[in-house]
């Protein structure tokens, strides 16, 4: 009887907004509670254990702090690096957590014959076999696969797990057509369990020769689009082969959305304030605003007013996004044009016709080129301001 947790894409350190950064944690904290409680055999942590190679301090205290307890109950770790927390030069805090003997890198082997020769990591207790391999950006890792030597893989006997940090073209979701993917086939195969991290979906699919093909999801989400989407983390616990997502949840999420299309900021205020007829106490609210508006400026919309009621209300946060609302004012332009000084020059004389501005357009390119300027080799940072601002002074008055 072989039971082990399966954890991916934590982001430690990766959200700036305090509350959330908070809530991350707790996530994690809640992760390696119920891992213990539960007596597992090891745990596996596919990838993305923090935001970056080189994390804050706290994140990376908290995160050391949680993996003791795990040795501390005799519960040894397995993980590999992440597209987020890979690191060309090595210098990265998986490295330390290694060699301070917290958890173990499975993603390692040898070039033999121009070939990659993955090394087998056996678990002490259960003597189950784990190997894989890493993740990179932009799908970088996919040479590693394709000079991956399979075969002596595939010949181990026993239970084999095989942890991979990547999207799959067979099983990408909805939304997810664009990332770069890897074919099954590049994986070695008749491994019992493919521990997967890097795409933030909860799946578990199975092909011929590749069974349990698993993403646990986000410990908790990542950024706004996915606490819309998602609402809450996951994990993975494996008991004797049942394979169970496990909810990371301690605050529900509140989405609103509102289509601004040929409205006005006063329309849009007004029903923006019919959100605070909700019941959204204790809860993750998030307000995202698409379209173009008819009249007034994205400025002008009742943010604050609106998120202060709603945090009086008792919300726990309150998000909004805008990156999709535009005003016609400043409505995006297309251009044709190749050259850059062409679209340039289009694009002053767009918004130029657009706003009352007393300026003419020749002094708007000068300024940007001034504003342009490099540094020159051996130049102070003030030295530099300074010949910058002077140059536009002169220039607005002449």
């Amino acid at each position: 009887m072989i039971r082990f947790a399966h954890l991916a894409d934590c982001h430690l350190g990766g959200w700036r907004e305090p509350k959330l950064k908070e809530l991350n944690n707790k996530s994690f904290c809640y992760v390696i509670d119920y891992s213990i409680k539960e007596k597992v055999d090891f745990v596996l942590i596919a990838g993305d254990l923090f935001n970056t190679a080189l994390p804050d301090m706290d994140s990376l205290q908290l995160c050391i702090k949680e993996l003791k307890r795990l040795k501390d109950n005799k519960i040894p770790v397995y993980f590999i690096a992440g597209s987020h927390d890979f690191s060309p030069s090595g210098k990265t805090m998986l490295s330390i957590i290694e060699h301070a003997g917290l958890g173990v890198n499975v993603s390692k082997g040898e070039v033999v014959d121009n070939k990659l020769k993955l090394k087998i990591f056996v678990d002490e207790k259960t003597g189950v076999k784990i190997t894989g391999i890493l993740g990179k950006r932009g799908g970088l890792d996919v040479n590693y696969y394709e000079d991956l030597l399979r075969e002596p893989l595939e010949k181990e006997e026993g239970y084999k797990i095989f942890m991979f940090h990547c999207a799959l073209n067979e099983f990408k979701p909805k939304g997810f057509e664009s990332l770069e993917g890897m074919n099954v086939s590049f994986f070695p195969k008749n491994f019992n369990y493919y521990a997967g991290g890097h795409v933030h979906v909860l799946q578990k699919n199975s092909l011929e020769l590749y069974p349990n093909i698993v993403y646990p999801g986000p410990v908790f989400p990542n950024s706004f689009s996915e606490l819309e989407k998602l609402n809450h983390g996951s994990f993975v616990i494996v008991d004797n082969n049942e394979i169970k997502h496990v909810p990371v949840k301690f605050h529900e999420t509140v989405s609103f959305r509102l289509n601004c299309e040929d409205k006005s900021t006063e329309q849009v205020n007004k029903e923006l304030e019919e959100l605070l007829k909700d019941d959204v106490k204790d809860c993750i609210v998030t307000i995202k605003l698409t379209g173009t508006l008819s009249s007034g400026k994205p400025s002008e919309i009742k943010f604050i007013e609106i998120s202060e009621e709603l945090l009086e209300k008792g919300a726990f946060v309150v998000l909004k996004n805008t990156s999709q609302l535009k005003n016609k004012e400043f409505e995006e332009i297309k251009i044709k044009n190749e050259n850059i000084e062409n679209v340039e020059e289009a694009l002053i004389k767009e918004h130029l016709g657009q706003q009352e501005l007393d300026i003419a357009q020749e002094t708007i390119q000068k300024l940007m080129h001034t504003l342009s300027t490099e540094k020159y080799e051996g130049e102070k940072t003030t030295d530099y301001e300074k010949r910058v601002i002077e140059d536009v002074e002169r220039m607005l008055i002449d």
